[in-house]
């Protein structure tokens, strides 16, 4: 029986993904639950797992695109399971299947031959891999070899290409118009470094992040404030608390949980930042969703904290943690990457000193991090060294006005260099839970 397997749904509102790689051919015996295929749609790059074991069927290629619900293989569920493995039977000493020893040198005689021959045999069954079959296909040059088709020759004309320059990936070496349109002349003398090039498709992921971004800069009236931050203070606590906290709860006390509770307090401070704008109308919410953006295998990723309002800096560091391990793997979800009504991003862990971070729509605004710099500052009147961050907060300025936008920043800064007050009303243990 030939199963259809179909697309399932990987989130609402998706309608449509794209077979970002089969992890199978055509043809293969697959297990029932083998990753067979990974899908992009635009919010997540998911697995498909096989419905059943079987014999294979490919119906969509790589960088199709498909809807929901269209099949993309088939599984032949009858057929037999290949082994590989079939071993003639051979001639066994009796005595040796009773530990008695050799039966004399005749028997040993016929052992050896026999084994000899069941090697034969079992190379003779054994299923051959599709590496040793030969290629249907002979790499042989032809006269139509490097001949550009007639398209191909006008375009390279056009483009002043010799055409011997050009290598065909046409039928016997055949140059085509997509080998001509792809084609680049040359740019003076050649050096003695290479000229390659690789096209490759955006993945349906990185397509949609491209649009949403461009969509933020022209349908938001986007401006960006900044701030410094000393960072002594989390430093001190840091250092006097990570290893008994790491030891408690398993997460390291990091400057996530820092960032994420000073976020949550200063909207409160500010509700107009944890707010967004549906055509005529201005939505607030009471709950805060921070979005936590980091790049994946597959490019940015913003995995959401719910209700970090009722988190405590162990539930932050643990959530953050999880998310982060989710989509380093690729097994995070669109549910766990939906929603979310601000938005923190880290640049500081590829060494940014300084940037203005596009705000991720439908929200209003997005918190910069950068790196940690010793840099010399005045205090009380005298020059200190002192761990600084530059901070950025970049907002629609449709929504947000500026009073608004400096003072949520400010509310960052103060709870950031006054953390044990403002972040744990002035009590450590407690608020660490040790």
């Amino acid at each position: 029986m030939a199963l259809e397997m179909k697309v399932p749904s990987p989130g609402e509102s998706i309608t449509e993904v794209e077979i970002a790689q089969w992890l199978v051919e055509d043809g293969d015996y697959v297990e029932k639950d083998q990753a067979i295929a990974e899908v992009d749609s635009d919010k997540a790059t998911l697995e498909l797992p096989a419905e059943a074991s079987g014999i294979i069927t490919l119906k969509a290629e790589e960088g199709d695109a498909v809807a929901v619900g269209d099949v993309v293989c088939l599984i032949d569920t009858d057929a037999p399971r290949p082994d590989g493995k079939e071993e003639v039977e051979t001639y066994k000493n009796p005595g040796d299947e009773k530990g008695e020893g050799n039966a004399g040198p005749d028997l040993d005689k016929a052992d050896a031959e026999n084994k000899d021959t069941g090697e034969k045999a079992k190379a003779l069954v054994q299923t051959p891999s599709k590496s040793s079959t030969p290629s249907q296909k002979q790499d042989q040059k032809t006269y139509a070899s490097g001949t550009p088709s007639p398209a191909a020759k006008k375009i390279l004309s056009e483009k002043d290409i010799d055409p011997s320059t050009v290598k065909g990936s046409g039928r016997d070496g055949r140059i085509t118009k997509s080998d001509a349109e792809n084609a680049k002349p040359s740019m003076g003398s050649p050096g003695t470094g290479g000229r390659g090039s690789e096209r490759k498709k955006l993945s349906m992921l990185r397509r949609k992040v491209a649009e949403r971004l461009v969509s933020a800069k022209n349908e938001t009236a986007m401006l960006t404030t900044f701030n410094e931050v000393n960072m002594s203070a989390i430093f001190d606590l840091r250092k006097e608390y990570k290893e008994s906290f790491k030891e408690k709860h398993g997460v390291s006390l990091g400057f996530m949980s820092f960032f994420t509770l000073a976020v949550v307090r200063a909207l409160d401070l500010y509700p107009d930042v944890n707010s967004m704008i549906d055509g005529d109308y201005k939505i607030t919410y009471d709950y805060k969703d921070i979005s936590i953006a980091v790049s994946g295998p597959k490019g940015l990723m913003v995995p959401v904290i719910r209700n970090a309002e009722n988190l405590t800096f162990r539930g932050v560091e643990s959530e953050v943690k999880r998310l982060a391990i989710r989509a380093r793997d690729g097994q995070i979800t669109v549910d766990e990457m939906t929603g979310g009504t601000f938005t923190i991003s880290n640049g500081g862990v590829f060494g940014s000193m300084l940037s203005t971070p596009i705000i991720n729509p439908p929200q209003s605004g997005i918190l910069g991090m950068h790196n940690i710099v010793e840099r010399p500052i005045a205090v009380d009147g005298k020059v200190g060294i002192a761990p600084i961050m530059y901070v950025a907060l970049s907002y629609d300025h449709r929504i947000i006005d500026g009073k608004e936008s400096v003072g949520f920043l400010v509310a960052v800064k103060e709870a950031l260099e006054n953390p044990e007050e403002l972040l744990m009303d002035n009590d450590i243990k407690k608020a660490l839970e040790l």
